[in-house]
């Protein structure tokens, strides 16, 4: 069936803005999961594509240490995946959300009921960074009839074959990720990630974010004219635990209204 998310970032894309979808920790706040709507309100009145909300594991391999931080913080208050769809469950949000979580945590809950449960939410996209194409069976026959997109993860080390096959039939957006590393590593970008967004975007018929060490409004303007949009997890995070809402605020202006 047809994607929400595919669409909603689509129509964004053909009015030549920036997509710009921000990462946030659940649970990851004073009030612990009592503060998420604040936090997901917030974002979305600061014209968001879409906002991305990780569920803390305590093994997150893809994580850098201020998401990882973030996690421990928000797992120290209580924070669980039942505990979370069930928030979401009571309240529809405007712009589209997105799950980021490990295969561990959704394979203990169950993997249909997992999907069940979304269902009933506004979450409209999966990203699960630790389930490779080969075992992406584990998840998708039971995405078939949902409004879910799992969104695919390319690399710098991904071949032209392997990119390919993984954008093929893929929904939502095509995550590309900027480093060889994770999250939050900034300033050590490679000289040839611009050609490799470019070639990216060219296999693609759905919208190219790039993500990991997106931290400046130079990195914004640099993958906005590569790509379709960023990604920014470990920036939003961060400003976020310390109430710097005007900083994020000016950060998201920049992105989603940034042409190429």
């Amino acid at each position: 069936m047809a994607k929400t998310l595919t669409a909603h970032l689509q129509a964004i894309k053909e009015e030549g803005k920036g997509l710009f979808i921000p990462y946030i920790m659940a649970g990851d706040h004073p009030k612990g999961l009592d503060g998420l709507f604040e936090t997901i309100s917030f974002l979305e009145e600061q014209g968001v594509s879409a906002i991305e909300i990780g569920i803390p594991w305590s093994d997150p391999v893809a994580d850098g240490p201020v998401i990882e931080l973030a996690g421990q913080r928000s797992l120290a208050k209580g924070t669980s995946l039942s505990a979370i769809i069930s928030l979401l469950q009571e309240k529809r949000t405007e712009v589209p959300l997105v799950i980021m979580t490990y295969f561990n945590p959704v394979f203990q809950y169950g993997v249909e009921r997992f999907v069940e449960e979304l269902k009933k939410t506004s979450v409209k996209g999966l990203i699960i960074p630790d389930l490779p194409y080969e075992q992406k069976d584990f998840i998708e026959p039971y995405l078939d009839n949902a409004d879910l997109a799992l969104v695919p993860l390319v690399s710098l080390t991904t071949g032209l074959d392997r990119q390919k096959e993984l954008i093929e039939n893929a929904q939502g957006f095509i995550y590309a990720v900027a480093i060889n590393g994770v999250t939050g590593k900034a300033g050590s970008y490679r000289d040839d990630l611009d050609q490799h967004l470019k070639q990216l975007s060219s296999f693609s018929s759905i919208p190219v974010l790039t993500g990991f060490g997106v931290s400046s409004f130079t990195d914004i303007e640099r993958f906005n004219k590569v790509s379709d949009g960023v990604i920014v997890g470990s920036k939003i995070v961060k400003a976020l635990h310390e109430g710097k809402k005007q900083e994020i605020a000016d950060f998201i202006k920049y992105g989603s209204h940034y042409h190429k």
